[in-house]
């Protein structure tokens, strides 16, 4: 228990850096974070489009098969 007050005490104790980011830093990290976003709305879109085109596969289907029938 006492690891872990000194180790919360010295990690909130801590002094801010005072560090120069480039805008080439921050530019890299804009590309990272839109690629990761863009990356999640493509899997959702693809994992909620599924079932959808699983159903206009079968619709086409059974078109097809009545259309054979009334031939």
């Amino acid at each position: 228990m006492l690891k872990l007050f000194v180790l919360l005490l010295l990690a909130f104790s801590a002094v801010p850096a005072m560090a120069y980011i480039g805008p080439g830093a921050g530019i890299s990290v804009l590309g990272s974070l839109l690629g990761i976003l863009g990356t999640i709305v493509v899997a959702i879109g693809a994992i909620l489009f599924w079932p959808i085109r699983k159903m206009l596969k079968r619709r086409k289907a059974a078109a097809a098969v009545e259309t054979e029938e009334t031939e």
